[in-house]
């Protein structure tokens, strides 16, 4: 009988100390393509006249295994021609819902440094998780407004390593 009992505690206790506790921070870094912009005026395709990237990179807070918050920092830099610079950076804070089966959607606000705001709508996939890190797959969508421009939509590609 005494060792069913410390079967049972043992059991237990493991059960309690495998389960993640909450809130949980995580970090990560990535690379940004976008793909095509488009407006009321015009089509602009990434790497035809130019090259764009973006350099995510954030940190999440977990509330639970469901939602959770986000801080990202975007700079960008665009290479044309001969000349290279950093044409914005955008502070993309957000809110995070796992979705099941790697799948994360972010809704992020977006403010950036050229005068543009908007928001910024992500479907996320892990596709290789291990112990202390994972890479993702994600699919950005921009919409911007302001800074005396018509409204954008853009359709990226993202690959990163959160940890």
């Amino acid at each position: 009988m005494k060792h069913i009992a410390l079967f049972t505690l043992l059991f237990l206790s493991r059960l309690v100390f495998s389960q993640e506790t909450y809130p949980k921070i995580t970090g990560y870094f990535g690379v940004y393509h976008p793909i095509i912009t488009t407006s009321s005026e015009q089509t602009n395709l990434n790497f035809r006249d130019y090259y764009a990237v973006g350099f995510p990179t954030g940190i999440n807070i977990w509330k639970s295994s469901k939602i959770g918050f986000s801080f990202e920092i975007v700079p960008n830099i665009k290479v044309q021609g001969a000349s290279d610079k950093v044409t914005n950076i955008v502070f993309h804070p957000g809110v995070l819902v796992a979705l099941g089966n790697g799948y994360t959607f972010a809704g992020r606000m977006a403010f950036e440094n050229s005068g543009r705001y908007g928001v910024t709508p992500v479907i996320n996939k892990t596709v290789i998780k291990n112990a202390n890190s994972s890479y993702f797959v994600a699919v950005p969508l921009p919409v911007r407004f302001g800074n005396d421009h018509p409204a954008t939509v853009t359709i990226g590609v993202q690959l990163g390593i959160a940890f």
